[in-house]
């Protein structure tokens, strides 16, 4: 794997601190925007979790798959609900979004790995 699940959090994080620095009331307000949107609602917070991975793989982003990987397994997602999510994802986005499915269970292997 390319980063490891630590080095991915540690730089998300420093990352995301430094762009907090900066005097951008749009990114301030897009990150905002982002927190509330995932918060509990009519949708529960795992169906939030759930649609955010399954947009990440279509749009291939594999860091928003790594953030929505993380976050389902904190919130005790199971493996077998991830994987039917993400094999929506991939009936959707079609073949191009198969390297992104191996990233994202050699990350998910990697959270599980972790958690033992």
């Amino acid at each position: 794997m390319g980063q490891s699940v630590e080095e991915f959090n540690a730089y998300r994080e420093r990352m995301n601190a430094r762009l907090m620095q900066e005097d951008q009331k749009i990114i301030k307000r897009v990150f905002n925007l982002d927190t509330n949107a995932y918060m509990e609602g009519h949708l529960p917070v795992k169906t939030k979790e759930l649609l955010g991975l399954g947009n990440s793989l279509v749009l291939r982003c594999d860091d928003c798959v790594k953030y929505h990987l993380q976050t389902c397994f904190e919130l005790g997602i199971s493996k077998e609900e991830v994987m039917e999510a993400m094999s929506i994802s991939l009936l959707i986005g079609g073949t191009i979004v198969i390297p992104h499915l191996r990233r994202a269970v050699e990350f998910w292997d990697a959270l599980s790995e972790q958690a033992s």
